[in-house]
């Protein structure tokens, strides 16, 4: 799988901005990913360390379009340590 295959998007929520303090950034990814391909993705595109990558497979929400169920599809998240002293500007707002 090709590096820019893995990263679909940043996701920048509270909750993600607060875990940037401390070093972790938060990406939704391909399904298909692991984690040393996320790793060396991260590493490639935004030339830094990762220190660790944790990855969370979420499920889709069921939703009702008039009367008819339908679901969102499931979707996979990383977050990704960094070494000490290094940051990604994407997510600092520049």
């Amino acid at each position: 799988m090709e590096y820019a295959d893995v990263l679909i998007r940043p996701l920048v929520t509270e909750k993600s901005t607060t875990l940037g303090e401390s070093g972790k950034y938060v990406f939704e990814v391909s399904r298909t990913a692991t984690r040393n391909q996320i790793s060396s993705a991260v590493e490639w595109a935004f030339d830094v360390k990762v220190i660790s990558v944790n990855v969370l497979n979420v499920r889709g929400k069921m939703k009702r379009y008039g009367g008819r169920p339908s679901k969102r599809p499931d979707w996979k998240k990383a977050i990704v340590k960094l070494a000490e002293g290094d940051s990604i500007q994407l997510f600092e707002g520049a």
